[in-house]
């Protein structure tokens, strides 16, 4: 771990907790090592460098829109982070490859299914990029949300703090046996994880996945 890398972290790290109140408690239950797909909603920019620098010194990474590096900032940001780039809208190889290596050498890969943020909090329908990945690497899946961070804005420019409330929900593996599953099999596996994130948010986050009742748990194998 160089020094750049440990300056920018604690400076990071430092900013958003002079922003933001931010409940942490329950990333104590993400596992300390081996591989693991954290499952994310999205809001804004601002959970990747709070939950980015509150995980350290666990390896993370996690994909990140191409674009990113036309701004010169942030690409030297991401890249002193390790992000892995993704082009939107199609099936990138590299970057499902760069995903698969990372999972091979134990880190953490950060995954935001929604695929764009959502601005509001409210959660939008998955893509179903993140089934093909847990299948192939067989890494355990643990959901993870944050809201209160869709009230930044507002707040900064009244000077108040942000709460920023992050929840850790049960780890789990895909069933092998999908493993050639067809892309409407892929879906509904993608709104079942879906639906474990809408459990740990409260109601008026859920979004399209509002209905807990509907919730199926038929291609889940919970490890806790």
């Amino acid at each position: 771990m160089s020094l750049t890398f440990r300056v920018v972290n604690l400076t990071i790290k430092g900013v958003t907790q002079i922003l933001c109140r931010i409940d942490d408690s329950q990333l104590s239950l993400i596992p300390r090592q081996g591989p693991l797909i954290l499952v994310a909603n999205h809001i804004n920019f601002l959970e990747v460098p709070v939950v980015f620098t509150h995980l350290q010194p666990r390896p993370v990474t996690g994909f990140v829109k191409s674009e990113t590096w036309d701004n010169r900032a942030m690409a030297l940001l991401f890249n002193i982070w390790g992000g892995i780039p993704l082009r939107r809208g199609e099936a990138d190889i590299a970057a499902y490859h760069l995903a698969l290596d990372a999972l091979m050498e134990g880190k953490i890969v950060a995954v935001a299914p929604e695929g764009t943020r959502s601005g509001n909090g409210q959660l939008q329908r998955g893509n179903p990029g993140i089934v093909t990945l847990a299948l192939r690497s067989g890494a355990p899946v643990l959901p993870m949300v944050y809201y209160g961070s869709e009230r930044f804005r507002s707040n900064i420019v009244r000077l108040r703090r942000t709460d920023f409330w992050i929840r850790v929900g049960r780890p789990f593996r895909l069933h092998p046996g999908e493993l050639k599953a067809m892309r409407q099999m892929r879906q509904a596996i993608t709104d079942e994880i879906m639906y474990q994130l809408a459990a740990l948010l409260p109601a008026a986050y859920r979004g399209v996945y509002a209905n807990l009742d509907a919730a199926t748990q038929n291609y889940l194998h919970f490890l806790s």
